[in-house]
């Protein structure tokens, strides 16, 4: 578990000045992640929010080496540059050792930037990739991506008399990580700085491919008061939306419980995405993502169980 005295000692990673909303939770995910790294870091972004609000040309809010990609190909770039630092380093070149590390939102990642994360994951990379998941495209317009909730209202996926919002459950991209059996995999969310240091620390010392999803409120396209962020995630992880936990070398471990779960509607009724979901006639909708909630949860408790991985 790293320490607050020895985090805060490390220099950070972003100057102050950069774009990003106030609120925002993708700078908090970029500081937490790479102040755990105790060596140096090489950093790839896909096209997204964290990119466009920290690299507006000719500024640049990055104090470390920064690459920016193309939407779909943050994970392919950084392993491009991981095996040139290899080949460098064998011919003598390069002689510390280095961090690389791949950002990308959740359409960067779930979706466009799919087949580069599978494919370097599968390749063996010595890399961390991290999904900054605000669950949907908010730096193009709040379009629903694969990872967004069912019942949240997006630009696509309007809520009206059509339909009550997105009708899809979120894609699972963890567990499909998880069946790539690397190394490490893990979830985390903004509002848990113990945990999302302690887990980029671990997979930083860990030699492979390795997959940190990272719940990321937006303010903007959730629609709550920027001061919320950090709560926001708290109470994605007590309704069990989005679970804490990770897998080592295929052992699973759940690393919180809430004291008491709640109702997913104490975390829809927080949010304007979610508001319609208060009005006659779509309680079914309500009803059916707890039951989806419950059945994830409870799938879960059954893998650490087996493993002897819960948390007290």
């Amino acid at each position: 578990m790293p320490k607050l005295k020895d985090l805060v000692t490390r220099r950070d990673p972003l100057c102050g000045g950069h774009r990003a909303c106030t609120g925002c939770g993708a700078p908090i995910v970029v500081r937490q992640v790479l102040m755990s790294s105790s060596e140096p870091v090489v950093v790839t972004s896909a096209t997204g929010c964290l990119e466009v609000v920290t690299t507006i040309f000719p500024y640049t809010a990055w104090n470390v080496n920064f690459l920016h990609n193309a939407f779909e190909n943050s994970a392919a770039t950084c392993s491009g540059i991981e095996a040139a630092c290899k080949a460098l380093k064998r011919k003598g070149k390069i002689k510390q050792n280095i961090n690389f590390v791949a950002f990308g939102g959740d359409g960067g990642t779930y979706d466009i930037g799919f087949q580069s994360l599978s494919g370097a994951m599968e390749r063996g990379h010595d890399m961390l990739y991290v999904c900054y998941n605000n669950e949907a495209y908010m730096n193009t317009g709040v379009q629903r991506s694969s990872a967004t909730p069912k019942g949240a209202a997006t630009t696509t996926a309007p809520a009206g008399k059509v339909i009550p919002g997105k009708v899809q459950f979120s894609k699972n991209l963890t567990e499909i990580m998880i069946a790539h059996d690397l190394p490490y995999v893990a979830q985390s969310a903004v509002g848990f700085w113990r945990d999302l240091t302690a887990k980029s620390e671990k997979a930083f010392s860990i030699h492979g491919p390795k997959f940190i999803n990272v719940l990321q409120p937006c303010c903007l396209g959730w629609g709550y008061k920027p001061a919320l962020t950090a709560e926001m995630g708290r109470l994605a992880a007590d309704t069990c939306m989005w679970p804490l936990y990770e897998v080592e070398n295929g052992v699973y471990k759940l690393n919180y419980t809430p004291k008491v779960k709640k109702p997913i509607g104490e975390f829809l009724k927080t949010q304007d995405r979610f508001r319609h979901l208060n009005k006659p006639g779509n309680g079914a909708v309500v009803e059916s993502m707890q039951k989806e909630v419950d059945r994830r949860w409870e799938a879960l408790l059954l893998r650490c169980k087996h493993e002897g991985g819960i948390q007290k």
